[in-house]
């Protein structure tokens, strides 16, 4: 099979690996973009196809479909943050994260949502983002979702999913199909390893290319260390390369001039990388609120194969834990299923030893549903705080509350329920003391004793959000509602970081949509011209 990005290097593009250089290099643009994930990857086309001089930084590698193997040993190292092992300071949150070309497009599970009017009303309503309503956003979607080929997934549920939807329906719980960004799918579920078919519409193979092919620059494996302040613009952006692996900085550095800076470096890149600038925060917002989708995972071992490896990962999910409940009233939930490969599944499951093997044992009959509870609505979800290390790198300080942890427990509650009602002959929730209950009775008094402690009782994520939230008022927020830092008249930030609470829902096309309306309002300011549609 053709590999378009490697072609497409061949005939020309622009696309440095630092990890060869050999001196100091000095860049010139008229737009430097920090990132090459969703934010990242949008800005860029709509950026050089009004004719600017666009420079892409990429801490991670360039992997194309020619390297993607659907093996978990070879994508975690070489995709994800920190080998897919970033965790928050007190370790009770593991976060997937992608730290690749195409950032977390290249690795995700290809569910797409508009951001839910609900979570825009609250914004209008706390936060003074009069302009984001549904309508308002709604052209904006339209056009990523054709650039991006987002539609209902038209083949089958595997099973992991088809059992999800057959438990809700025999318990009357409201489920729908999502939609997804591929094109031409092959139907075979690794898309958490990078897709080898190409049919994934990430970065990598969308917007990316098009910026590339339309004049760009990428630079990958090259961290953007630093922002040059001064007074109330950027400078210049001052990056490390990165060795080869991706764990430690060659002695070499890059400058780059631009007249602008978008950041889209992720939810927890970003504050840090204006944090490590000393960039101004007069109100103390910086990093603040920043938020997960604190997940949980129940695991049942049915009386059949579920296979939960083969086939589209995620195709069906219920809101009916979100819509059941107020938006500021006790945490709602989503329920999606993830997919299930051996070493993700090995390093969520609880237990050690003879147990764990046990377990294990089960993994071709296992299916598994996960919860992802909708954070910052409440008082008692403030979120967490994005901080440095002594070396500069971040850290996500996220204190699990009590408001969530009670999330935790229903949501667990919930997923037994739906579980035995699909058939399960023993359910586990993801907790160190859970033996697996054989009943929903059982499940009900078992879960309603376990201890709520970290490290005990497992939460993952891979969502993060906020840490640069918008705001009609600066005193509210980092940004204002077209992600321009409010103190530094040349910065755009176009990512999650932006999100004032967590959306409810999987973020991607939440972040194309601000990052394709957000950029092309920019174009128009740089060029004086009408922006470029998105092709």
């Amino acid at each position: 099979m053709k590999d378009p990005f490697l072609e497409g290097i061949n005939a020309g593009w622009q696309a440095i690996d630092a990890s060869k250089l050999v001196a100091d290099r000095e860049l010139e643009a008229d737009v430097a973009i920090v990132g090459s994930g969703a934010g990242g990857g949008i800005a860029a086309e709509i950026l050089t196809k009004a004719g600017l001089k666009v420079v892409i930084v990429e801490e991670g590698p360039l992997k194309t479909s020619t390297d993607f193997k659907m093996r978990e040993a070879d994508a975690y190292p070489q995709l994800y943050q920190e080998s897919a092992a970033r965790k928050t300071k007190d370790k009770a949150v593991n976060i997937l994260q992608g730290r690749c070309v195409g950032g977390s497009t290249t690795v995700n599970w290809t569910s797409s949502f508009r951001t839910p009017p609900t979570t825009l009303a609250h914004w209008q309503r706390e936060f003074g983002l009069k302009d984001l309503t549904a309508e308002a956003m709604s052209p904006w979607f339209d056009a990523v979702e054709r650039r991006l080929n987002i539609r209902y997934w038209d083949i089958g549920p595997n099973e992991n999913n088809k059992l999800l939807r057959e438990a809700a329906w025999e318990l009357g719980v409201p489920v729908a199909p999502m939609r997804r960004n591929v094109k031409g799918c092959w139907n075979l579920g690794y898309c958490g390893m990078g897709c080898p078919t190409n049919a994934k519409q990430s970065m990598l193979v969308t917007t990316i290319p098009a910026a590339l092919s339309a004049g760009a620059t990428l630079v990958y494996r090259l961290r953007a260390e630093r922002l040059v302040v001064r007074g109330d613009r950027i400078e210049a952006l001052e990056c490390a390369a990165m060795q080869k692996a991706g764990i430690h900085a060659l002695p070499y550095r890059v400058r780059i001039r631009a007249k602008h800076f978008i950041l889209a470096a992720g939810a927890i890149g970003t504050p840090a990388l204006l944090l490590r600038s000393g960039a101004p925060d007069p109100h103390r917002l910086l990093g603040r609120r920043t938020f997960l989708h604190p997940t949980t995972v129940a695991a049942a071992v049915m009386d059949r194969e579920v296979k939960g490896y083969s086939g589209a990962p995620q195709t069906i999910y219920s809101d009916h834990y979100l819509d059941s409940v107020a938006v500021d009233g006790p945490i709602g939930f989503k329920l999606e299923v993830p997919p299930m490969h051996p070493v993700l599944f090995s390093t969520t499951l609880q237990g050690y030893g003879e147990a764990h093997r046990k377990l294990m044992a089960e993994f071709a009959n296992t299916h598994a549903m996960l919860s992802l509870l909708r954070d910052g609505f409440h008082a008692e979800s403030p979120g967490g705080t994005v901080q440095l290390g002594d070396n500069g790198a971040p850290v996500l300080d996220y204190p699990i509350t009590d408001f969530i942890w009670d999330g935790v427990r229903r949501s667990w509650l919930a997923m037994a329920e739906l579980q035995f009602a699909a058939g399960a002959k023993r359910v586990f929730v993801v907790h160190e003391q859970c033996e697996g209950y054989a009943s929903l009775a059982e499940a009900k008094a078992g879960i309603g004793k376990l201890p709520l402690k970290n490290q005990l009782a497992r939460v993952v994520s891979a969502h993060v959000m906020g840490g640069c939230g918008m705001a009609a008022d600066e005193k509210g927020g980092v940004t204002d509602v077209w992600g321009r830092h409010r103190q530094l008249g040349n910065v755009t930030v176009c990512d999650g970081s932006l999100f004032p609470t967590s959306i409810g829902a999987n973020p991607q096309l939440s972040v194309y949509g601000l990052a394709a309306r957000n950029a092309s309002r920019l174009a128009g300011e740089l060029t004086k011209q009408p922006a470029p549609a998105l092709a």
